[in-house]
């Protein structure tokens, strides 16, 4: 499996989002189409032009990227077949990587070990986190139910 390179971090200066800004909003027009591929052209320092045909999801996909930057979010993509170590998944989790060797102990997660070193499939890390969202907003909804019925006033 490909270990992913999440250490690597961009943040975008004030003109890289203000270029992501403009791109996000030309390429959304685009992407709206029922195309499976659509051309886009490049065009280098020397103004030699090039034509590029890129699948229609990737497009989309350059687009949210460029929507985060936009944003000035830092954005990084991760192959769903990575795997990650225990501190890249405690990053992802927002965890300590203690709590996430424990998680991975107790089974909650999915993990391999090579030697001594755990690795965790990106895939069953967003498993495990949407499950944990799903149950946080389950809860959130039932103490907001108790808090109308108890006409708490918020």
């Amino acid at each position: 499996m490909t270990s992913a390179d999440l250490a690597r971090t961009i943040l975008p200066d004030d003109k890289a989002i203000a270029a992501a800004t403009e791109s996000s909003r030309q390429i959304a027009a685009f992407v709206s189409t029922k195309l499976d591929t659509q051309r886009i052209e490049l065009v280098d320092d020397a103004q030699q032009r090039q034509v590029v045909e890129l699948p229609t999801f990737a497009l989309r996909l350059l687009g949210d990227i460029l929507s985060e930057l936009a944003l000035g979010n830092t954005v990084k993509v991760v192959p769903i077949h990575a795997e990650l170590t225990t501190q890249e998944g405690a990053d992802m989790l927002n965890v300590s990587r203690p709590h996430l060797v424990k998680l991975l102990d107790d089974g909650l997660i999915p993990h391999t070990k090579t030697g001594s070193h755990r690795r965790i499939r990106f895939t069953d890390l967003m498993a495990y986190k949407a499950e944990r969202e799903k149950e946080s907003r389950t809860a959130m909804d039932e103490l907001a139910a108790q808090a109308q019925a108890l006409n708490m006033g918020y």
